[in-house]
C-alpha cells in the first residue's frame, strides 16, 4: 500500500490540550511532589538507574514506581528539590530534549523489542519532540509500536497502534483501541511501509489536533463524535480485515528464558515499587550480567536482558534475594494497587498497605490477577483484569467479576475467602 499522508496543517488556533512548562512536570500529590521519568521502550541503562535511585534519595521519599507503561515514578519530591531532580535527569539522558515535549513520549514497545524496533521508536519520539504543534497532545495520550513479540502488553488501549507485519517490513495500524487478537476484535484501518512510519504518525497526530474540540484530549473522543472517515483513510486491504495478532503470554515477564544465542531474566517488583537500594542492586546486576540495560515492564515489573544463556539462572537467584517476585504463582505477580490513600486523596482506602495484607491470603491454585483500587478511576490498571476490588471505605471492598458487581462491602479476609471459592487458573 502507498504512503497514506495526512499533512492537513494544524491552524494557529487549534487547542493546546496540554500546557506543562519547564523540562519535567512535577504534579502535587498526597505525600508530596510526584516525577514521571519517561524510559524509550521501557530500556534503562545501569548508569541512568543509578541516577534514578540517587534522585529517590536527595529529592524524594525514596519509593520509585515501575507504571503501567513501563515508566519510572518518583514520589514524595521536597518543594526545595525541583532542580536537583532536574539536573539529575537530564544528565542521565532521561529528561526531554526540547522543552514542553516531556509528556508526549508515551510509545509503548514490548520489553524484547529488537534493535529495529527500539530504532523506529528513537525515531519516533525525535519527530514528536521536535515538532512543537504536537506538544499540545494531553499528556495521557498514548501509542504503541508492537514487533510481534512473544511478551507484549496488547491490552491497553491506544490512541494510535502500530504492529508488525512481513517481520517488520510494514506495519498494520488502528486508533482508540487494542491491537487485535479475536475474531470479533475492530479489525486494523490500513498497512504502511516502516519507511514511512514515522511521516504518517506525525501526519495523523497533526490531523487530530487540527480536527479536536477543546474537550477532545483522546482519540476515541473524536472518533466518538466524527468517526475514523474524519482522518481519510483509504480503504484497507481486504486480506488486512481478517488479520489477527498473534497471541502474547504475559507469564514471559518472568523467570529465566534462554534460547541457543541470549537469555533474559525477569521479576516482579512487589507492587509495582522499589526502593533506591533496589534499584541500584539491579544496575548492578545488569553491569555484572548483562549489557548494562534493565528493561521496565508495563507490567510494573523489570527484565534483565541480553544475558549469556549460562548466566541466566543466577540472575533469577540474585532476583529472588531482593525480594522481588519471579514466579506466575507468586502473589505478588498477580496483584495490583493504586497510590491508596497514602498518596492520593481521592482514594477512600490504604490499597498498598491493604494488598500488603491480602497477599498472604491469595489462593496459591490461581494465576488470575486481583486488582485494589481506591476509586473508580482504576489508575493502576489500564487493561482488563479477571477481579477488582474497588474501596468503599478503609479496609472494605466491593469485588467486581470482571464488569460485574459480586459482592459487595468485604473485608479483605472476607474478598480472600471468595476467592478462594470461585477463582481457577486463568
Amino acid at each position: 500500500m502507498p504512503l497514506i499522508t495526512l499533512d492537513h496543517p494544524v491552524p494557529a488556533t487549534a487547542p493546546r490540550i496540554s500546557a506543562c512548562p519547564g523540562l519535567m512536570r512535577i504534579v502535587p500529590a498526597r505525600d508530596g511532589g510526584l516525577a514521571r521519568l519517561r524510559l524509550t521502550g521501557g530500556s534503562l541503562s545501569a548508569d541512568a538507574a543509578r541516577a534514578v535511585a540517587r534522585a529517590a534519595r536527595e529529592c524524594g521519599s525514596g519509593v520509585i514506581e515501575v507504571t503501567n507503561r513501563a515508566n519510572l515514578q518518583l514520589r514524595g519530591i521536597r518543594a526545595d528539590a525541583h532542580a536537583r531532580l532536574v539536573d539529575i535527569a537530564s544528565a542521565a539522558g532521561l529528561a526531554p530534549a526540547t522543552e514542553s515535549a516531556d509528556d508526549i513520549r508515551n510509545l509503548m514497545l514490548s520489553p524484547l523489542a529488537s534493535d529495529a524496533t527500539r530504532t523506529l521508536a528513537a525515531d519516533l519520539i525525535a519527530a514528536m519532540q521536535a515538532d512543537a504543534a504536537l506538544h499540545a497532545l494531553s499528556p495521557k495520550f498514548a501509542l504503541q509500536l508492537d514487533g510481534g513479540e512473544q511478551l507484549a502488553m496488547l491490552d491497553h488501549p491506544h490512541d494510535l497502534w502500530l504492529a508488525a507485519l512481513d517481520d517488520g517490513a510494514r506495519f498494520a495500524f488502528g486508533l482508540a483501541g487494542t491491537i487485535p487478537l479475536h475474531a470479533h476484535d475492530t479489525p486494523a484501518l490500513g498497512v504502511i511501509s516502516r519507511d514511512d512510519v514515522v511521516t504518517f504518525v506525525t501526519g495523523v497526530l497533526r490531523r487530530f489536533l487540527a480536527l479536536a474540540r477543546p474537550d477532545e484530549h483522546r482519540m476515541r473522543d473524536l472518533l466518538a463524535r466524527a468517526g475514523t472517515h474524519a482522518l481519510a483513510f483509504p480503504e484497507p486491504e481486504a486480506a488486512l480485515r481478517s488479520w489477527r495478532r498473534a497471541p502474547s503470554d504475559a507469564t514471559l515477564r518472568l523467570g529465566a528464558h534462554a534460547d541457543n544465542t541470549m537469555a533474559y531474566a525477569g521479576a516482579q517488583a512487589p507492587l509495582g515499587r522499589l526502593d533506591a537500594a533496589t534499584l541500584d542492586a539491579l544496575a548492578a546486576i545488569a553491569t555484572s550480567y548483562a549489557a548494562d540495560r534493565l528493561a521496565m515492564t508495563p507490567w510494573q515489573s523489570v527484565l534483565i536482558p541480553d544475558l549469556a544463556p549460562h548466566a541466566a539462572h543466577d540472575v533469577l537467584h540474585e532476583l529472588r534475594a531482593l525480594g522481588l517476585a519471579t514466579e506466575p504463582r507468586d502473589p505478588f505477580a498477580r496483584l495490583i494497587a493504586c497510590a491508596g490513600s497514602a498518596g492520593c486523596a481521592k482514594s477512600r482506602a490504604d490499597t498498598k498497605s491493604d494488598a500488603q495484607r491480602l497477599a498472604p491470603l491469595l489462593p496459591a491454585h490461581a494465576l488470575a490477577q486481583v486488582h485494589l483500587s481506591g476509586c473508580e478511576r482504576s489508575c493502576a490498571a489500564a487493561h482488563p483484569v479477571a477481579t477488582t476490588l474497588l474501596a468503599r471505605a478503609p479496609g472494605r471492598y466491593d469485588l467486581y467479576r470482571g464488569e460485574q458487581l459480586a459482592a459487595c462491602n468485604l473485608t479483605l479476609e472476607e474478598a480472600a475467602e471468595r476467592l478462594a471459592r470461585s477463582t481457577t487458573d486463568a
